[in-house]
C-alpha cells in the first residue's frame, strides 16, 4: 500500500517529534561520550537506538512511553559501561580492546594485519589520507580501537605516542 490514512501520517509526525525530542534530551543528559567515536559497544547501542526509534515511528503497538523507557535503558547502560571503563583498565580492555600496530620500524606487521583483517592496500590508503607518500616518513601505523587508522610520522616519532600499543620485539630492537 502507498497510503493508509492521514491519521497514520499524523501519528508518525507527532510521535516522531516527541521521540526525537526525548532521544535528544537523553543524549544531552548522558554527555558527549555517548556520541563519540565508536567501539563495538557504542556501535551496538547506536544500532539499537535506531531500531527503537524506527519501531516507535512505524509500529502502532509500541507506545511512546515504552520507547522512551527503552531509549533510556540503552543510553544509561552505555553511560554505565563507559563509567566503568574509565575507572577499570581490565574492564576497558574488555569493552574497547587494544590498538594494534600494523606498520613499524620500516615494515608491515603481516601477522597482526592478517589477524585484524587489514590489507597492505588499506594501510597505504591510511598513509596517503594522512598526507604521507613515502614510507621513510612514516614511523608507525596503528589500527585504533574504533577501527580508524593513526599514522605517526617519523619526524613526530615520540615513544609516548605509542605508549599503549604493543610493539613486537623484532621491531622494537630495530627501531
Amino acid at each position: 500500500m502507498i497510503f493508509n490514512s492521514w491519521a497514520d501520517i499524523g501519528r508518525v509526525l507527532f510521535i516522531g517529534l516527541l521521540a526525537y525530542a526525548s532521544l535528544l534530551l537523553l543524549l544531552r543528559i548522558s554527555g558527549k561520550r555517548t556520541l563519540s567515536k565508536m567501539n563495538a559497544f557504542d556501535f551496538i547501542v547506536t544500532v539499537a537506538l535506531g531500531s527503537v526509534l524506527a519501531s516507535t515511528l512505524l509500529s502502532k503497538s509500541v507506545a511512546l512511553a515504552e520507547s522512551i523507557a527503552a531509549l533510556s535503558v540503552l543510553i544509561f547502560a552505555q553511560y554505565f559501561i563507559t563509567y566503568l571503563s574509565v575507572r577499570s583498565e581490565p574492564f576497558q580492555a574488555f569493552v574497547k580492546g587494544e590498538p594494534t600496530l600494523l606498520y613499524h620500524g620500516g615494515r608491515f606487521l603481516s601477522e597482526r594485519m592478517r589477524r585484524e583483517r587489514v590489507s597492505e592496500e588499506e594501510v597505504w590508503a591510511a598513509m596517503r589520507a594522512s598526507g604521507y607518500l613515502s614510507l621513510d616518513k612514516v614511523a608507525a601505523v596503528v589500527l585504533e580501537t574504533d577501527g580508524s587508522f593513526s599514522v605517526v610520522g617519523s619526524s613526530q616519532e615520540n615513544p609516548s605516542a605509542l605508549a599503549n600499543v604493543a610493539i613486537p620485539e623484532a621491531t622494537a630492537e630495530r627501531a
